[in-house]
């Protein structure tokens, strides 16, 4: 009797958060780029400082980004794979070129790693990627289901402060893309929060260059 009624509950929650997109839409400037749609999930009652609370994860959207997932892999063998490969050679090169780490950097969403190379990655750019929440995540078991289990996804991670900020897609997916990907990530975060729901102070979207528009939740 009770799953008739959750699932109904959960339907009404996705079409408030379509409302919610159709008045971003209206209310935000038109671009010459398709914008990001970004989500900021503000928490309360959470100590960022307890081991427990730390929150570092790629989550797959289930309708995707809406744009390629952009991938550089740690590795130390030659991979068939149409993402961007780095030996260990290639990152004691770009600890000393900053402009190469840079491009690197700006080039991608996702860094993932072969274990052994994990602590290389940490030794020579881990001053560089941390501050970004971009610390490689490693590579276990078959490389090639590893890596597709990471396109289209987004990291989640809490930092300093209380909140939690990504993308959920772009302005050019449709409202019931977006609404599905929104209520994924709030529905994975209930889960994954210690208090669940009650951890969740407030949550916002915004396009890349719009004002946020608040989620009841």
């Amino acid at each position: 009797m009770l799953k008739p009624v959750c699932t109904a509950l959960a339907g009404g929650i996705e079409m408030a958060i379509k409302d919610k997109i159709k008045e971003l839409r209206e209310n935000s400037k038109k671009r010459n780029f398709s914008q990001t749609l970004d989500l900021i999930i503000n928490l309360k009652d959470f100590d960022t400082n307890k081991s427990e609370n730390k929150i570092d994860e790629i989550f797959q959207l289930p309708k995707g980004t809406g744009k390629p997932t952009r991938i550089t892999i740690f590795h130390s063998e030659k991979l068939n794979t149409k993402y961007r490969v780095l030996t260990q050679a290639d990152i004691e090169a770009m600890e000393k070129d900053k402009k190469l780490l840079k491009k690197v950097i700006s080039e991608t969403d996702i860094f993932l790693a072969e274990p052994k190379l994990m602590p290389i990655v940490g030794k020579y750019l881990g001053k560089y990627l941390a501050p970004r929440g971009l610390m490689p995540k490693p590579l276990i078991g078959d490389v090639n289901n590893a890596i597709k289990s990471f396109e289209g996804g987004v990291r989640l991670a809490v930092k300093k402060h209380p909140c939690i900020q990504t993308f959920v897609g772009t302005e050019a997916m449709s409202d019931d893309d977006l609404a599905e990907n929104i209520q994924a990530v709030l529905d994975h975060l209930m889960h994954r929060l210690p208090k669940g729901k009650n951890n969740i102070k407030n949550v916002y979207i915004k396009f890349t260059m719009s004002k946020p528009v608040k989620i009841e939740v």
